[in-house]
């Protein structure tokens, strides 16, 4: 293996992630081409008493994708794929990015709910849920799992299927890389594409209000293919923007149509009737638009979430109020509707708790600067203190960074928590694999 030190010339590449808060120097980096080189890169780390962080797209806001003095065990380098369009079904290697794996399906007119970002690792994004703009119409990532390779901090290779390991299958449905690091993802796709109906509204912030309950109103009653997420941000000086909106607060709608392209014209006319400003809903390839939205790499990011059960005018206000207030340019407010597969049958199946919630606040704090990012830290911390008398207590842990057990206890719940605890126990007894939103191990039962 091409071990990865402080002396390597790749070295600083190799360890920066996509958010520019987070700068670790770890010792050794493992570039991992197959679960043989997994298992080595464990034992190293055992021989040498090195804590492990996994590392695949690195999109951790936390910052869980690295370590200081640690070994990290790099997925990257797995970038195999292979779809089947007779069975709808896809092999993944774990170190893809969603947009790769986007690429690959829909030359097939097949699909599976992807992140927001398109260069988020599809191993990360799917191992903590998988929430992404088709959620609404498929479901999450983990939703759609046949089954996960993975190896052991034992340095065992086992495949959790419904069949095979099914306590372990259960808890990689959301339950984060507490469990081992995974290597290959089988997933069943769902028809779509390659041309659907979505892109971009946009109005001026002086409209907030009038679009924000419009918006509810109409995502409330919205069939299930209807993915509409609401986004307040600042508008940019880009071509077909209105000059004299550039630079100032507007709130958008991203629109998404899980379906016929043309039924998806006929869904957003009512969206269309709160006379948006800018309209970049189109027809367009799926793949396209799950890339036309990146946030660039190198800000310094801070970003939480919460759960509600009812968006009312007085939430709206304190959100409004919020994006009034956006920290830098690059910041963004945004409210994800959930219901429809989010809620469906699979919420019994997967240790996510809090599933029939119908909206998610995000605020999604970005600065510059190291002084940028502190500020967008304060903004996020004080949305959370102004709205949590409308909040449900739940979480999204792939939406958050390092904010303590008891937020990683709230997105399951006491009794999931316990069960995964167990999971926990059975393949990790020494918490190995502590780098991320951690499951503390439960205790082994008496003799």
């Amino acid at each position: 293996m091409n071990w990865i030190t402080p002396k390597s010339p790749e070295y600083d590449e190799s360890r920066t992630l996509f958010n520019a808060m987070i700068d670790r120097r770890p010792a050794v980096i493992a570039p991992c081409s197959t679960p043989a080189d997994v298992a080595e890169a464990l034992q190293h780390a055992k021989d040498h008493g090195l804590a492990v962080a996994v590392r695949a797209g690195g999109h951790s806001v936390a910052g869980m994708s690295l370590n200081d003095g640690g070994l990290v065990v790099d997925v990257r380098p797995m970038k195999s794929i292979s779809v089947d369009p007779e069975s709808r079904t896809v092999k993944a290697g774990a170190g893809l990015t969603c947009g790769e794996f986007d690429r690959a399906t829909q030359e097939h007119g097949l699909a599976l709910t992807g992140g927001r970002v398109s260069t988020t690792g599809l191993a990360g994004f799917t191992l903590g849920g998988g929430s992404g703009w088709l959620e609404r119409a498929f479901g999450f990532a983990c939703d759609d799992l046949i089954c996960v390779d993975l190896v052991t901090a034992t340095g065992e290779q086992v495949t959790a299927s419904a069949q095979e390991n099914p306590e372990l299958f259960w808890a990689l449905h959301g339950g984060g890389g507490n469990f081992g690091i995974a290597t290959s993802f089988t997933f069943g796709l769902h028809e779509l594409g390659p041309s659907v109906h979505a892109g971009v509204m946009l109005w001026p912030g002086d409209a907030a209000a009038e679009v924000s309950r419009g918006y509810r109103e109409l995502a409330l009653t919205a069939p299930n293919q209807e993915c509409a997420t609401l986004v307040y941000l600042t508008a940019p000086p880009e071509p077909g923007i209105p000059p004299e909106m550039a630079g100032k607060m507007a709130v958008a709608v991203v629109y998404a149509y899980a379906g016929d392209a043309t039924e998806g014209a006929e869904h957003a006319k009512p969206y269309r009737g709160l006379k948006p400003a800018v309209d970049l809903v189109a027809g367009t390839s799926y793949a396209d638009f799950q890339c036309s939205l990146d946030d660039p790499p190198g800000k310094y990011n801070y970003w939480s979430a919460d759960y509600h059960d009812e968006l009312s005018d007085a939430a709206l206000g304190v959100i409004i109020e919020s994006a009034r207030n956006l920290p830098g340019p690059s910041s963004q407010q945004l409210i994800a509707h959930w219901g429809g597969a989010v809620g469906g049958p699979a919420a019994a199946t997967t240790p996510l708790l809090n599933r029939h919630a119908s909206w998610v606040s995000h605020p999604f704090g970005l600065g510059d600067t190291p002084e940028g990012g502190q500020d967008a830290k304060a903004w996020v911390r004080q949305f959370r203190q102004d709205i949590a008398p409308f909040a449900t207590g739940g979480v999204w842990l792939n939406f958050i960074g390092d904010e303590g057990q008891d937020r990683v206890r709230a997105a399951f719940g006491a009794e999931n928590y316990a069960r995964l605890a167990r999971v926990k126990r059975d393949f990790d007894p020494e918490n190995t694999f502590r780098g991320n939103q951690n499951i503390l191990p439960a205790q082994q039962p008496p003799a």
